[in-house]
């Protein structure tokens, strides 16, 4: 049998195999194409609480994330960062911009070994003879909110791994889809849901498992270190592999009262969150690097420094 004879019958063989298949109800596609909308389209469809779920359990896999933040953060104004974070261990580099407080700021913050470091402007670098960093020591950031502590340089809202804040959603109670996007050149689905505190609670209680219940108490606390009043309103953007692309945060936060005299947050107005997150890269080779020890200053030149958030 020739080359082509048996071409014609692999051919024919194929199409007896895919009509059998689409006839017994398969889901399987068949020839060119396999992988295309058509093929989809016979899947049984994913109801918005099971995606939501899936993302919040592949998320507990990150180990290195590059990410980009926009939005208005109560006390802090408009903001725009971008961020490279790892897990194991526990580092982040991030350069910061804020609008609000009368003038533009810029940051650089780098945590790596429970050390911070703060880039200084240059007239600040005057004062500290020249060197362009801070170091403090005992710093924490990324572990859960009660964790946390960047010496109020970043905003409270960004002292947190923000694959754990994308968790939140799996706590809403009127969780739906609302259509499809193209974030950064993907496509995703993109589901919008409310979340309480009482609503979190209820989503604690009722966990199946201990993996589950793990997830709703850190979401919980995620809720309670965004100084949410009342009802924080978030939309998730997940691709087709069941990974979180972007996510939204917007609520009014309560007003704060005390502090020391002259501090900008002995007193906070309640003023809105809303946050956006973008997820740039997944599982990327991170590097932080800690500044020359030359070129560095110790945590009492904070003081001077003006707080993020």
């Amino acid at each position: 049998m020739g080359f082509s004879a048996r071409a014609a019958v692999a051919r024919r063989v194929t199409s007896v195999a895919c009509a059998v298949t689409l006839l017994a109800g398969g889901a399987v596609a068949c020839g060119k194409g396999s992988v295309g909308d058509s093929a989809n389209e016979d899947r049984p469809p994913v109801t918005p609480a099971a995606a939501v779920a899936k993302a919040a359990r592949n998320s507990e896999d990150i180990a290195s994330l590059r990410y980009r933040i926009t939005g208005t953060v109560p006390a802090a104004g408009r903001l725009a960062a971008e961020a490279s974070m790892s897990t194991e261990p526990p580092a982040m580099s991030m350069r910061m911009t804020t609008t609000g407080q009368g003038e533009d700021r810029r940051l650089e913050v780098r945590f790596l070994d429970e050390v911070m470091y703060v880039g200084v402007s240059p007239i600040d670098s005057e004062k500290l003879d020249g060197k362009r960093w801070i170091r403090a020591d005992q710093a924490a950031w990324g572990r859960e909110a009660i964790d946390n502590n960047s010496y109020r340089v970043l905003p409270t809202q960004l002292e947190v791994n923000p694959a754990v804040q994308s968790k939140l959603l799996t706590g809403s109670e009127d969780l739906r889809k609302t259509g499809t996007e193209t974030i950064n050149g993907t496509h995703t689905t993109h589901y919008r849901g409310t979340i309480t505190s009482s609503g979190l609670r209820a989503a604690r209680d009722a966990a199946a498992d201990r993996a589950t219940r793990e997830r709703q108490i850190a979401s919980f606390d995620q809720f309670m270190a965004l100084r949410l009043d009342g009802t924080l309103t978030m939309d998730l953007w997940i691709d087709n592999d069941n990974h979180t692309k972007q996510f939204r945060l917007r609520g009014d936060t309560y007003a704060t009262r005390g502090g020391s005299e002259g501090d900008p947050l002995a007193f906070t107005d309640g003023d809105p969150l809303d946050m956006t997150v973008t997820f740039l890269e997944v599982n990327q080779p991170v590097t932080v690097k800690a500044p020359p020890s030359e070129d560095t200053a110790d945590d009492t030149a904070l003081e001077d420094l003006a707080p993020a958030g």
